[in-house]
């Protein structure tokens, strides 16, 4: 007898905890229309300062471009030319990437 009533009682503890566990579910769900606005704002938010964090990286590598060329120039080398086209080449990319990305993503 004692154990039936045992039983009854670890039924009824583990109805109630799945009751609980639903409920907690279904309050922290949300509509999937409303997760992608919130990804998409989220995603829109962070675009500026990955732009600019862009263009700074662009003018450190041009920075360090100037020098390398400089370098190379001051040394006689004969493939200054290229070296100069590369890097410049490399700094104009980052920033038509950021202003395109931009443009593209209409922000």
């Amino acid at each position: 007898m004692k154990s039936r009533v045992m039983i009854l009682k670890v039924k009824r503890h583990l109805l109630l905890t799945a009751a609980a566990a639903m409920t907690a579910v279904s309050a922290f769900s949300q509509d999937g229309a409303a997760g992608i606005e919130e990804a998409n704002t989220q995603v829109r938010s962070y675009f500026e300062p990955g732009t600019n964090l862009m263009y700074a990286i662009g003018a450190v590598l041009g920075l360090v471009g100037a020098v390398k060329v400089f370098q190379k120039w001051n040394a006689g080398d004969q493939d200054t030319g290229k070296v100069a086209a590369a890097w410049f080449g490399s700094c104009i990319f980052l920033v038509v990437v950021a202003t395109v990305l931009q443009s593209f993503f209409g922000l």
